[in-house]
């Protein structure tokens, strides 16, 4: 079985313009896969200037953010990388590709870490946390998946969140589960709505 690390990746493009988008990473030997689905922006960054930086946040409100249209967040510059961080990160992992293995649906970029730093310390598990974060990865596969799953599992979900959540839990749970509602509404016969490639996670 496979080990993946949810992150926040930032890439840039050719003219430096910076994208962020959750993605998981999967560890694979000495390195790390990045596999964005085919066509999004992250695959076409990455194409473009080959390096990555694997943010790793405890912030829901990006995670959720970052699946409700709202991708607009700090970043900080990183030396000696032209990709920056989050500002939110914990820590990060600044990621080179060393190959590219084609796929015509998900190619997968093997990297090597070249530096790592922490910028802030962990200060706990929080089950609320745990909870949006798995919502938010409903929330990128609700076109596959039945409407009695996603009930299900947001009934369960919502008891952590209940329990447990902070202002900023909340804020993030409410604009994952606005995207629950439009899915919902937009549901034709068939069960189908549309996702872009950046917005599903491994």
């Amino acid at each position: 079985m496979s080990y993946i690390r949810e992150t926040i990746i930032t890439t840039v493009d050719a003219d430096g313009l910076v994208h962020i988008a959750p993605l998981g990473i999967i560890e694979e030997g000495d390195g790390w896969i990045i596999a964005p689905f085919r066509p999004s922006k992250t695959l076409d960054n990455l194409t473009a200037v080959p390096y990555a930086v694997a943010n790793y946040t405890d912030d829901m409100l990006v995670f959720a953010g970052c699946l409700s249209g709202r991708k607009d967040w700090p970043v900080a510059p990183i030396e000696d990388c032209p990709v920056p961080r989050l500002k939110s990160a914990l820590s990060h992992s600044v990621l080179k590709v060393v190959s590219m293995t084609d796929d015509g649906l998900r190619p997968r970029f093997f990297c090597r870490i070249v530096s790592e730093e922490i910028h802030a310390p962990f200060t706990g598990l929080n089950r609320a946390k745990a909870a949006v974060l798995e919502l938010a990865i409903l929330v990128s596969r609700l076109d596959m998946l039945p409407a009695e799953k996603i009930d299900a599992e947001l009934a369960y979900l919502s008891i952590a969140l209940e329990k447990t959540a902070g202002p900023d839990e909340r804020l993030a749970w409410s604009w994952l589960m606005q995207r629950v509602e439009s899915h919902r509404d937009a549901t034709d016969a068939k069960g189908k709505s549309a996702h872009t490639p950046d917005q599903k996670f491994i």
